[in-house]
């Protein structure tokens, strides 16, 4: 098992690559082949990304790309199917993006038959996103699901989130409107009820510029550590709706939500709450690399199709 010195430096070198080549605006033979095939630097046409393995992958790719999306995700000519009735928005966590979060997931999600949608919210520097008051993300959230829905001619869809986006679309759920949108909520590493402001410097180190925004235009992090304004008033009175069903998937080795546990929501009977190691005990995953971890894929799949769900494989 990696320790967690060696995940964090493992990912802060694949990301320092990325940016010196964004930076240098050059691809070399040595590069990855997704960060040396991508766009000009900062593109503006959104494009279709290539799938990837791994989140330092797929942040170096978006890097120069910033406004790609991921393979699979926003065909908007998608019609749902009776086995898959229901749309999956897929919302990135802060410092992140639609791409580096969802690169493995949402070709994953296609694959199974389900129309996929993701979108970048909360400002953005680049490839840098989810900065912003989180009220005004959930904002942007409804109505991007609003769109899916109109487009898909869905009543309703299901949310899968990462990091601070398992935690904003309940703003959305709870003040503005989104439990007569949404049937299920999955949330991987959600900072449910916070975090340390260690844990969002972890974080910031770990996303190329990320310390530069962590003090001066992250609103969205002052509002993530634990005991703020907006996360004692998210989960006052109540920390859940009932016409909702909400599941969980966390990662005892999560160096961001700390603790980990904090991620988890109230009991409920509309709740579930989920680590990775108790399905499998060896996996290492942290807080970056679980939106493509295997297993925790595994369970997003069972928590959105539970009738057809497997135990994951180790």
């Amino acid at each position: 098992m990696r320790s967690l010195s060696t995940r964090i430096t493992s990912a802060v070198t694949g990301l320092a690559v990325a940016a010196g080549l964004a930076l240098a605006g050059t691809g070399t033979a040595a590069a990855a082949a997704p960060v040396a095939t991508a766009p000009a630097l900062f593109g503006s046409g959104d494009h279709v990304g290539p799938p990837q393995r791994d989140f330092a992958s797929a942040y170096g790719y978006s890097v120069l790309a910033p406004t790609a999306v991921p393979s699979g995700a926003d065909d908007w000519s998608c019609r749902p199917t009776a086995a898959h009735p229901r749309p999956v928005v897929l919302v990135h966590g802060t410092f992140e993006n639609r791409y580096a979060n969802w690169a493995g997931l949402a070709p994953e999600l296609k694959r199974q038959g389900y129309c996929v949608y993701a979108l970048n919210y909360g400002g953005a520097v680049g490839p840098v996103t989810g900065l912003g008051d989180i009220r005004d993300s959930a904002r942007e959230l409804a109505a991007f699901v609003d769109r899916v829905r109109a487009a898909t001619g869905a009543a309703k869809v299901d949310l899968v989130g990462h990091s601070q986006g398992g935690m904003m679309p309940r703003h959305y759920l709870k003040n503005l409107g989104g439990t007569t949108k949404v049937d299920k909520l999955v949330a991987l590493s959600p900072t449910n009820h916070g975090t340390s402001l260690l844990g969002l410097g972890t974080m910031a180190r770990v996303i190329p510029l990320g310390d530069e925004f962590l003090g001066l235009l992250c609103t969205a992090c002052s509002q993530q550590i634990t005991g703020s304004d907006f996360v004692t008033a998210l989960n006052s009175p109540g920390e859940t709706h009932p016409g909702v069903t909400y599941t969980v998937i966390a990662t005892r080795y999560d160096e961001v939500v700390t603790p980990y546990t904090s991620s988890f929501l109230a009991a409920a009977p509309n709740v579930t709450n989920q680590r990775v190691q108790d399905f499998c005990p060896d996996d290492s995953t942290e807080h970056l690399g679980i939106s493509y971890d295997p297993v925790a894929t595994r369970l997003v799949l069972n928590a959105l199709d539970p009738a057809h769900a497997q135990r994951p494989a180790c």
